[in-house]
């Protein structure tokens, strides 16, 4: 059975944010890799375009 996850990731003041994930190949193994961070919503379209 799946666990589910319940998370408010919005705070009393107001900012909102937001989880992104990122699919990244590994150098060594050429396997793809899930990165996951919680960031603010105004900073995720910087956080895609890095390499």
């Amino acid at each position: 059975m799946a666990k589910k996850v319940v998370a408010t990731l919005k705070t009393a003041t107001g900012k909102s944010y937001a989880k992104v994930i990122r699919m990244v190949r590994s150098p060594k193994t050429n396997a793809y890799t899930f990165e996951e961070t919680v960031l603010p919503s105004d900073q995720v379209q910087d956080f895609l375009k890095q390499k």
